[in-house]
């Protein structure tokens, strides 16, 4: 037995600190080598967010692949760590997103989040069914021909109630004429089975198509965009995302 009571109490107090301290220690370096502390260094606050440089240094089928590995991120529960301050002071002057992206307005199917990116990354478009109109391809227009966003990813999702709608032939006020222009999507897909809403494959089916659709009438109706596909300054490409699962499809 100690002749000193408070020497063993003493010891275990320092070796509870000495445990806490070696894990601050150990997540700092951690935390360090992924984020490169933003937040805690103000200086480095433009390294959170893309710049000019970055963005104009990778070519579209790069900003595809970085897209495919946020959502991998995204999928098994790695996502980068966002210090979303420092992103936005690091875009108060200017902003260089790489990617302009047109999907659905689901609240499951958040784009940003699914592709883990951060602010100023990823010019954002949603409308119920992910379908393209006038004020949608002008905000195309801007994105890649003057704010110089080299990707257009149109992304329809599964279990798409617009879709549903749209199968339905639902009549809602202004949401009708929105699901007319899905209609020719429901014609259009080749299907063998139960062609009802109820039927998850085929509304599925025809959100793939509807995807394939919204592409085809990018291209059809805006020259602007066509024309800097034709001459390789852009990609526009279709993807699915998956509610089960969380994966992004690219379609080829």
């Amino acid at each position: 037995m100690s002749a000193h009571p408070g020497d063993c109490c003493t010891t275990t107090q320092t070796d509870t600190q000495r445990r806490t301290i070696l894990k601050s220690a150990l997540g700092l370096a951690a935390f360090t080598a992924v984020s490169g502390l933003p937040w805690m260094m103000p200086e480095l606050a433009e390294a959170a967010a893309l710049t000019k440089e970055q963005r104009d240094a990778m070519t579209p089928d790069q900003i595809i692949a970085s897209m495919k590995e946020g959502n991998e991120r995204f999928r098994t529960g790695k996502p980068t760590p966002h210090d979303y301050l420092a992103q936005k002071r690091a875009t108060v002057g200017g902003q260089y997103p790489a990617a302009m992206i047109l999907s659905c307005i689901d609240s499951r199917a958040p784009a940003e989040i699914i592709l883990d990116t951060g602010i100023g990354e990823t010019f954002n478009g949603r409308v119920a069914g992910n379908i393209s109109n006038d004020d949608l391809l002008g905000s195309m227009e801007f994105a890649c021909a003057l704010a110089g966003a080299k990707v257009v990813l149109v992304m329809g999702h599964t279990s798409c109630g617009a879709i549903k709608g749209a199968i339905d032939g639902a009549k809602l006020g202004n949401l009708t004429g929105l699901l007319d222009k899905i209609k020719p999507s429901v014609d259009a897909t080749v299907f063998n089975g139960d062609r009802s809403s109820k039927n998850d494959l085929f509304v599925d089916a025809v959100a793939t198509t509807n995807v394939r659709h919204t592409i085809e009438e990018i291209r059809r109706r805006s020259d602007v965009l066509a024309g800097l596909e034709k001459d390789g300054k852009i990609k526009i490409v279709g993807s699915m995302y998956h509610l089960v699962g969380g994966r992004v499809e690219f379609l080829s």
